[in-house]
C-alpha cells in the first residue's frame, strides 16, 4: 500500500466538500408551455432535491464553506496515487503531472466531480510531481509510480481520463410524465425544462403492441403467502401439490425478487414420461440460466401422468394456475410465455390457440398439431416458435410443420404467410432459423430446424452447448 497524501490545500477543501458554492435555476414546462409545479427535481450525486413552486421554478443553492477566512471553491485529495475532486463552482481543476527533470507529461483542465488515477498518467517507474490547481489556490504533490500501468496504457496520458465522473445527473419527477432525466457539465446554470406525457399505448382487440409498458397483475405490492424453499446456490423456488393434492408444481423466483417489479412468467411443459422436478432440473429447457438480469419467474406444472400428460382438463388447470400467480407474485400479465418438448410442446401448442388474451408467445420443441385433446381455434394471433429435428420419427417434419401453418393462418392476413417459403437446415452446417416476413408484426413467427431426431436441445456439429435457448431467449425478447 502507498501512502495517503494529503496536503494542506486538499486537508483544507475537504472541509469545504458539502458546502461548496453553487446556485442552479430553472423552470419545468410541459410541452404546451405551462407551468409543472409541485414536480420533485433531485441533483442525484449531491443528494439534494426541491420541488417546483406554482410558476414550475425552482431553485438550488448553496454558500461556499470558509476556512480560515478564505471560502474555497471545490475539494482534492489523493490517496494511493488516485487524485479525487469536486468542483462546484465556475472554477475548474488544473492538473499538470511532471517527472523530476521537469518535463510535463500532462495537463488536462477538470470539471465537475470524479477521480484520476495519476499513475496510470505515467509510464516508467519512479516519482513525479502533480500540480494541481482550484481557482488561485494551487499546490504540487509528489506521487510515484512502481510502472506497471505502461503497458495497458502504452504511455497514452488520456487513456487515464476515462475513468473521470465529471458530471451531475438532474431528475425531474412529475405526476403524468415521464421522468426527465439531464446530464450537467456545471451546477451553476439556469435550465428550462420540459417534461413530455407518456405515450399512450395503442389499444387492441386483444393482446399487446411490441415492447409495451409492463402490466402489472393483483399481485404486485402483496407479500406472497407461498413458503420458500432455498437450493444449495441460495436461489429460492417454491414447490406445491396442485389439483386436490395429485400434481407437483415447481417456481423459481429471483433471488433479487421484488414485490413491486412486474416479471415475466415462462412456463415449461413437461414431456411424455417427465415431470416438474426434470424440467425445473433443466432450467426450464434452458431458459433460467440465460435470465442474468433475473426478469423472470418461471414455473413447472406437473402433467396428469405420464402416458397422455395433458388432456382437456389442464387447459383449465392452466387458467387456475395462471391466476394463482397472477394473484400471488407481481407478474407482467402481458408477458406471460409457455413453452415444452413432445407432449408438453404439444400443450403449449394447443394453448397457443386459444389462450392468445392471456399468452404473448409460446416456443415448441419438436411439436405436432394434434394431441390427446385440442380445442377449438380462435381467430386471433399469438407469437409461436418452433424447433424441428428433421430426423425426428415421433412428432414428425410433417407433424410439426402442420402445426407452424395453422398458426401462420392466424397470425397473417388471409393466411398468406403459408405461402411464404421458410430456409431450412439443407443437410450441413449449423442449425437455420427464419423469422417469417409476411405475419403481423405483432405476432411473429420463428422456425428452427436441423438434422437431429426427437429432443429438444439440439447442438450444431463440433458445439456443446445447445443453440435453442439462446434462440428462444431471443424470440421472446422481441416483446
Amino acid at each position: 500500500m502507498k501512502k495517503s497524501v494529503w496536503e494542506p490545500l486538499a486537508l483544507a477543501c475537504a472541509m469545504a466538500v458539502s458546502a461548496s458554492a453553487f446556485t442552479l435555476t430553472g423552470k419545468v414546462s410541459d410541452e404546451q408551455g405551462s407551468a409543472v409545479s409541485g414536480a420533485s427535481v433531485l441533483l442525484v450525486k449531491n443528494g439534494l432535491s426541491t420541488k417546483t413552486d406554482d410558476k414550475g421554478e425552482f431553485k438550488f443553492h448553496e454558500e461556499g464553506m470558509s476556512v480560515m477566512g478564505r471560502v474555497l471553491p471545490g475539494y482534492i485529495s489523493v490517496n494511493n496515487g488516485v487524485l479525487s475532486f469536486s468542483q462546484r463552482s465556475s472554477e475548474p481543476v488544473q492538473v499538470q503531472i511532471f517527472d523530476m527533470m521537469g518535463n510535463r507529461l500532462l495537463s488536462e483542465t477538470l470539471y465537475g466531480s470524479g477521480s484520476l488515477d495519476l499513475q496510470a498518467c505515467v509510464k516508467a517507474q519512479g516519482s513525479y510531481y502533480a500540480n494541481v490547481k482550484i481557482g488561485s489556490a494551487q499546490r504540487s504533490i509528489r506521487f510515484t509510480s512502481n510502472g506497471n500501468y505502461g503497458s495497458s496504457y502504452s504511455g497514452n496520458t488520456k487513456t487515464a481520463l476515462k475513468r473521470l465522473t465529471t458530471t451531475e445527473t438532474l431528475k425531474v419527477i412529475a405526476d403524468g410524465f415521464d421522468t426527465l432525466s439531464v446530464i450537467l457539465n456545471k451546477l451553476d446554470t439556469n435550465l428550462a425544462l420540459t417534461v413530455k406525457k407518456p405515450k399512450a399505448e395503442p389499444q387492441y382487440a386483444y393482446g399487446w403492441g411490441l415492447k409495451n409498458a409492463p402490466v402489472p397483475s393483483s399481485g404486485c405490492g402483496k407479500d406472497t403467502k407461498l413458503d420458500y424453499k432455498y437450493r444449495a446456490s441460495g436461489k429460492p423456488y417454491i414447490s406445491f401439490k396442485w389439483s386436490k393434492g395429485t400434481r407437483d408444481v415447481r417456481i423459481d423466483i429471483p433471488k433479487s425478487y421484488d414485490k413491486n417489479k412486474p416479471y415475466k412468467l415462462i412456463f415449461g411443459m413437461q414431456c411424455m414420461g417427465g415431470w416438474a422436478g426434470g424440467v425445473q432440473d433443466e432450467g426450464y429447457y434452458g431458459l433460467k440460466p440465460l435470465d442474468k438480469e433475473e426478469t423472470a419467474i418461471f414455473v413447472a406444472p406437473e402433467g396428469n401422468g405420464n402416458q397422455a400428460p395433458w388432456g382437456q382438463d389442464d387447459y383449465k388447470l392452466f387458467d387456475e394456475l395462471l391466476a394463482m400467480l397472477e394473484s400471488s407474485f407481481c407478474i407482467d400479465s402481458s408477458r406471460v410465455f409457455s413453452t415444452g418438448f413432445s407432449y408438453g410442446s404439444m400443450f403449449s401448442n394447443g394453448l397457443s390457440w386459444n389462450h392468445q388474451d392471456v399468452l404473448r408467445a409460446v416456443a415448441v420443441y419438436e411439436t405436432a398439431e394434434r394431441n390427446i385433446w385440442l380445442p377449438q381455434r380462435q381467430n386471433k394471433g399469438i407469437g409461436w416458435m418452433g424447433v424441428l429435428g428433421l430426423q425426428d420419427g415421433l412428432c414428425t417434419p410433417t407433424m410439426g410443420r402442420a402445426a407452424r401453418d395453422i398458426i401462420l393462418t392466424l397470425n397473417s392476413e388471409g393466411g398468406k404467410a403459408k405461402n411464404e417459403k421458410a430456409q431450412e437446415y439443407g443437410g450441413s452446417g449449423p442449425h437455420v432459423c427464419y423469422d417469417y416476413t409476411t405475419v403481423e408484426e405483432r405476432f411473429p413467427v420463428r422456425w428452427c430446424t436441423q438434422n437431429g431426431g426427437h429432443i429438444w436441445d439440439h447442438k450444431d456439429p463440433g458445439q456443446q452447448k445447445s443453440w435453442v435457448p439462446q434462440a428462444t431467449w431471443d424470440f421472446f425478447s422481441k416483446f
